[in-house]
């Protein structure tokens, strides 16, 4: 037997950050994200000689051992571990059965896409089809959180599991005790529709780890900074106005409260901006772009840019000859999803 599955990729629109503990254990975070047409993929299937396979497709990395033999640090495959070790442990009765089990995503690790987390939410998914597991998108997203989170001890937040296993525009609250509530938002047509012709998605070249990105902004919180503490209070006050702004269709707010939601993130860890990306700012904001945002934890990976759509093809030109790449993608309502190919 053969099943795949996709779970898409998130753009952060606004919040990001206040999902990472403990930030949101004291003060409780508000996020708000949209899914594209970009996914991360995972394929299980049946092993015929006994043996357990994990792939890594784009990465060109591969293990072969006896499932018995698997250990959760197992390097570029730790994710695919992970998830197969979590599956086994708590819903086959710590049987390892032989499978081969593949993946590969549509953006490279630290693009500020959250690829990393929707991959284990593939592999949830997938693995949960294989099984006959009766998941529903809150205990998907939960379990992908733990393996990488608490099995795995993966420094990260919470927004980029629920937002792949639920797909779509959806406003998030982080609450104490591991509490999430997901509430979808019924976007008008023409307000999505005008959104995608106002953002431009535009790759750095330049990928960077979010973990320690994270660590520093955690620690932050947690020594109580009032600086980076203020300006989490100020994110989590703008994913509630997004929202807002989202479904009243004003979208000139809505690049103005994205702004400030990126003035508001760089204070939270020094990291989190550099010169490379203030440059970039710079130059699309001389050449028509309301607003910038790195999507993710900062750092690198892919800014989202704001214009007016009349602009969109000058500033396009513009980033164009900076030496990154402008990724074309539509706004995906759906989240995870599994199917058996034979």
């Amino acid at each position: 037997m053969i099943v795949r599955a996709r779970a898409p990729l998130r753009l952060g629109l606004a919040g990001g950050g206040t999902d990472v503990a403990p930030y949101c254990d004291l003060h409780g975070g508000c996020v708000m994200n949209a899914t594209i047409n970009r996914y991360a993929h995972a394929t299980v299937e049946d092993a015929a000689d006994g043996a357990l396979v994990l792939a890594a497709l784009d990465r060109d990395v591969q293990l072969r051992c006896a499932p018995e033999a698997l250990q959760p640090d197992s390097g570029p495959l730790q994710l695919l571990a992970g998830a197969y070790l979590r599956i086994c442990r708590e819903y086959l009765g710590g049987k390892r059965p032989p499978l081969r089990i593949s993946t590969w995503s549509d953006a490279p690790p630290g693009s500020g896409l959250g690829s990393s987390s929707t991959l284990v939410v593939a592999l949830v998914t997938a693995l949960a089809e294989f099984f006959n597991l009766a998941l529903g998108e809150y205990e998907i997203a939960r379990l992908a959180y733990e393996i990488e989170r608490v099995d795995l001890g993966l420094a990260g937040g919470k927004q980029d599991q629920y937002a792949a296993a639920f797909g779509g525009f959806n406003f998030m609250e982080f609450q104490a005790g591991e509490r999430v509530i997901v509430n979808p938002l019924r976007m008008k047509e023409w307000v999505v529709a005008e959104l995608e012709a106002s953002l431009l998605l535009y790759f750095t070249g330049v990928s960077r780890e979010s973990a320690k990105i994270i660590d520093e902004q955690a620690r932050n919180a947690a020594s109580g900074a009032s600086r980076s503490v203020d300006a989490m209070h100020q994110l989590k006050l703008e994913a509630v106005q997004m929202k807002e702004h989202l479904l009243r269709g004003d979208l000139r707010a809505f690049a103005n409260t994205l702004q400030q939601g990126w003035v508001a993130k760089k204070q939270m860890a020094s990291s989190i901006s550099n010169p490379m990306i203030d440059a970039l700012e710079s130059l699309a904001q001389a050449h028509g772009a309301r607003a910038t945002k790195v999507s993710g934890a900062g750092g690198g990976g892919f800014m989202m840019f704001v214009c007016d759509p009349a602009d969109r093809i000058r500033l396009s030109k513009v980033l164009a000859a900076q030496g990154g790449n402008l990724l074309d993608f539509h706004f995906n309502p759906g989240g995870a999803v599994a199917w058996r190919v034979a």
